[in-house]
């Protein structure tokens, strides 16, 4: 009697990416001096929004911006994971994190202001599913910014994301 047992691997990459998205944006977050706790509380609205959407292939990015609250509407720093569907050359089903690729830019970019406030803001292809909670965003705009490449940062079977940053010049 032969036993055949099927595993769903494409369930534990969504969940490995989503929760080491999100622990590398929260990481960063303490690094940079920021207050963590907001990040922290919107966890589980964020990991569900980022699971369906990674689930149904509609998220292709998922940025962290943070602003002076004093001029909300500029950037002064913006951490982003795009992500990839579909298995690489590279790809060799392992899982994956690289949490140096993203630190190293950081601390390039050196220091900002205490009382800075982020948000975290979710990018989909058209017909993606409705998340409680969320709706459509506009990210703020990247006039002189530069975007610097931190490359493949996270891997799992069928899903990887690479991270950037855009920061002033």
């Amino acid at each position: 009697m032969n036993t055949i047992a099927i595993v769903n691997t494409y369930a534990y990459s969504v969940n490995y990416l989503a929760d080491n998205m999100l622990r590398g944006l929260q990481e960063l977050i303490r690094e940079l001096g920021l207050n963590p706790r907001k990040f922290t509380d919107d966890w589980p609205s964020s990991d569900r929004a980022i699971s369906t959407w990674l689930s149904s292939r509609h998220l292709y990015k998922i940025e962290l911006e943070i602003y002076a609250p004093k001029k909300p509407a500029e950037a002064l720093l913006v951490l982003e994971f795009e992500v990839e569907y579909g298995t690489s050359g590279d790809d060799d089903g392992s899982f994956w994190v690289d949490s140096e690729a993203m630190r190293y830019e950081i601390l390039k970019t050196g220091t900002l202001p205490k009382d800075c406030a982020y948000s975290l803001i979710c990018f989909n292809h058209p017909g993606r599913p409705d998340v409680h909670g969320w709706g459509p965003a506009d990210s703020r705009p990247r006039d002189g910014m530069h975007r610097y490449v931190g490359g493949k940062t996270i891997a799992a079977p069928g899903l990887s994301a690479n991270s950037a940053m855009w920061a002033r010049a």
